[in-house]
């Protein structure tokens, strides 16, 4: 499998998903022109729409990409197909679909939006995460909790660590530099952030990132890390369970 970062809008992404015979599909489409012109100078053919959520920002372009490219597969978590434009086929939790010959099987991953869903190509050792999980960070809880967000990480989490994340934004630097703020002592955390903002100073992605990497570097991994937990608690001002811990975490990341 071919992965290509598409830039959409200020700072999202949206991947080209190819298979060896030059089949693809689109993760995200915020902005068709940009995804026609990464299709064509890849010479693919685009047979499907993947969007993990509804936001404008990852499906906005997807009405505009139908018009050049009729008959597109496009999916959405079932009972939310009205909230995804041009969806052709509702899915759930453990189903699997096709992209040529890739086979991608479907995670529900909620909080960030209620019918959020991730793309995880378990041959390939991939997966698309929208804006559930980022590197270094996880999605504003815009349509659900922190308990719910927590349990969607942990899914994530359950993932071989070799898995490469393909997240929704460019947000990595930011991330990590508010992630320093509660573990100053994580030396693989100085070391990521550092290594971020250096491809950032170069205009450079920061796509993918891995699952294990995020356990050793991302706060809403890290929920039972002792430093983080102090670090949090004294901002709390009291001892806190592991969903405050989560809740707080996220709480001051708004903030930040």
């Amino acid at each position: 499998m071919r992965v290509v970062p598409v830039p959409q809008l200020a700072d999202n992404y949206a991947y080209l998903v190819i298979d060896d015979a030059n089949v693809a599909g689109v993760v995200d489409c915020a902005e068709a022109d940009k995804v026609v012109a990464a299709a064509e100078r890849e010479g693919v053919e685009l047979v499907a729409i993947l969007p993990t959520h509804h936001h404008a920002d990852h499906v906005g372009g997807n009405d505009d990409l139908l018009r050049k490219r009729p008959g597109l597969a496009v999916y959405g978590y079932r009972g939310q197909a009205q909230r995804i434009p041009g969806c052709t086929t509702e899915v759930s939790e453990g189903d699997t679909i096709r992209v040529g010959g890739l086979e991608a099987r479907i995670l529900f991953i909620p909080a960030h939006t209620s019918g959020h869903i991730a793309y995880h190509f378990e041959r390939e050792h991939a997966v698309f995460t929208g804006d559930t999980l980022f590197a270094g960070g996880c999605g504003r809880l815009f349509e659900g909790d922190a308990a719910q967000m927590m349990s969607s990480l942990a899914k994530l989490m359950q993932l071989p660590d070799a898995t490469e994340v393909y997240f929704g934004h460019e947000y990595t630097q930011k991330n990590l530099q508010f992630a320093l703020t509660l573990e100053p002592g994580n030396r693989t955390l100085v070391e990521k952030y550092a290594w971020a903002k250096a491809r950032r100073e170069q205009a450079q992605p920061t796509v993918p990132t891995t699952i294990g990497v995020e356990k050793e570097t991302n706060p809403f991994f890290r929920w039972t890390s002792p430093e983080l937990r102090a670090s949090v608690a004294k901002h709390a001002g009291r001892p806190l369970d592991d969903t405050e811990v989560f809740a707080t975490t996220r709480s001051l990341k708004d903030s930040f």
